[in-house]
């Protein structure tokens, strides 16, 4: 505390002795400024402090972080019972392991709309509060980043890269890979020895990362057991994570479309959690027209609720179900109702 009080102290006083440094002679104002920069340093080395004005690679507690997770996906995430259980235990317990085997992996699979994009926005969020714009915090889009099919050398060596240089300055950086249903087969397994269970690979150690890979892949499969469940009139709810998830992963392992498409990463089993986001029903569409509509200010109007939520698509064409865009279209089919 002594070294706080001090070295913020020497911090303003820096800043007055220079405001007043015309008026003072130069030996005289050298010196006092040889002080306080002395007692400056202390204040930009305690790390806490420092980190205070500039983002800094610290580990949030894991219960901290787990609890800003959990709320977040309590009040904005919907239908998705088994993301909620898996995400945030995965993500927690492997935050209060202080030493970790290998990296955490997950792939979470699901129609667009479900819920992917917003579930890694949080988990990045919860560790930094930079979220997606954090300088740890490493996007990559299949369409954007390797669209061509005969640059896959090129693809494989930045990426590798990458990932090095990143982790080496900051061993908790996170990595999403958006669309991998789109990217090319093989490029993925490029990274496989940063993902595996060694201590160090040339130095650097990426046991405390986190991977996360975000496809359409195996959603057929996800929605066959919803309405398996559905017809056979068992709730969704009761859907558990072992009805899904084995299928989930030999569906995207043999799907030729997929990135994941005979990958060694699911071969040696170097992804922790496939993680299933269920189609969404009438009634979570209605839902998450009810949040947009708060998050914009607006009293919540059931009738405009209910014809945004009647406008959207379902499937299948007998029972129609499910929405077929999730909830993505959502924010755009409010703003026909709003002047905004």
């Amino acid at each position: 505390m002594k070294l706080l009080r001090g070295s913020l102290g020497a911090a303003l006083g820096l800043a007055w002795l220079l405001s007043l440094g015309q008026a003072m002679e130069p030996i005289s104002l050298g010196l006092a400024l040889a002080g306080a920069a002395s007692a400056l340093t202390g204040f930009i080395s305690y790390p806490r402090l420092y980190c205070y004005f500039a983002e800094c690679c610290l580990r949030r507690e894991g219960a901290r972080a787990g609890a800003a997770f959990q709320e977040n996906l309590d009040k904005k995430l919907f239908g998705q019972h088994l993301v909620k259980k898996v995400v945030v235990k995965a993500v927690t317990g492997f935050l209060n392991n202080t030493n970790p085997k290998k990296p955490l992996t997950l792939s979470l699979h699901g129609w667009t709309g479900t819920g992917k994009n917003f579930v890694s926005k949080i988990i990045a969020e919860s560790i930094y509060e930079g979220g997606l714009n954090s300088n740890y915090v490493h996007q990559f889009v299949s369409t954007l980043h390797f669209p061509h099919a005969q640059s896959i050398s090129q693809y494989k060596d930045q990426l590798q890269s990458w990932i090095r240089g990143n982790v080496s300055a900051c061993a908790r950086s996170i990595f999403i890979f958006d669309e991998m249903d789109k990217m090319h087969a093989g490029l993925i397994d490029s990274i496989k020895p940063f993902l595996d269970y060694y201590e160090q690979l040339d130095g650097v150690s990426y046991r405390q990362a986190i991977f996360i890979f975000l496809s359409n892949a195996g959603a057929e499969k996800i929605t066959e057991v919803a309405l398996d469940f559905w017809r056979s009139g068992k709730k969704r709810e009761n859907i558990e994570l072992r009805d899904l998830e084995a299928a989930v992963s030999v569906s995207v392992f043999n799907n030729k479309n997929s990135g994941f498409w005979h990958s060694s990463l699911i071969d040696r089993n170097l992804i922790d959690y496939f993680v299933p986001f269920l189609p969404l029903e009438y009634k979570h569409v209605k839902m998450c027209v009810r949040v947009e509509l708060e998050s914009r200010g607006f009293v919540v109007d059931e009738e405009i609720v209910g014809r945004v939520a009647d406008e959207m698509t379902y499937f299948p064409k007998e029972e129609k179900i499910y929405s077929d865009k999730g909830c993505k279209t959502v924010y755009t089919k409010l703003d026909f109702y709003y002047d905004l």
